[in-house]
This record gives structure tokens, sequence and C-alpha cells, in this order.
């Protein structure tokens, strides 16, 4: 799966495993009350105050992720 910065935040909680912990430990809390946060990559992260160079960071990030877990 290849992981951009309009992927739902709740398809890339389900596909990417370590997903939720790498987002958590960049400051991107993608979980509520054990459901995951509604909108985009790039929306939950614009939304915390990231920029583009951010949110590019995160994408290749996820995708690396990706890659280690399949």
């Amino acid at each position: 799966m290849k992981i951009t910065k309009s992927i739902a935040i709740e398809d890339l909680v389900q596909e990417v495993q370590g997903s939720v912990t790498y987002l958590s430990r960049n400051g991107i809390r993608c979980i509520r009350c054990g459901e995951p946060i509604w909108g985009t990559l790039e929306e939950a992260a614009k939304e915390k105050g990231f920029g583009e160079d951010d949110i590019l960071r995160f994408v290749d990030d996820l995708n690396k992720l990706a890659e280690i877990k399949e």
C-alpha cells in the first residue's frame, strides 16, 4: 500500500502496523476512545500546526514503516 497525505487516518491505522505509535511520537494523536479520528493524514497534521515539509516527511516515514511491516 502506498501512503499519501490524503490517506484517511482510519485506513492508515488499519493498514500500517505501528502508525499510531509513530504519529503519537510526532505529536499527532490519531486514536480517541479506541477509534481512529476522522479525516486525512494531511488534515490531522495541519490541525496540529505542521507544514507541508513535515507532512511529506510523515508520508515518507510511514511508507518506510509500511515496507518494514509487510
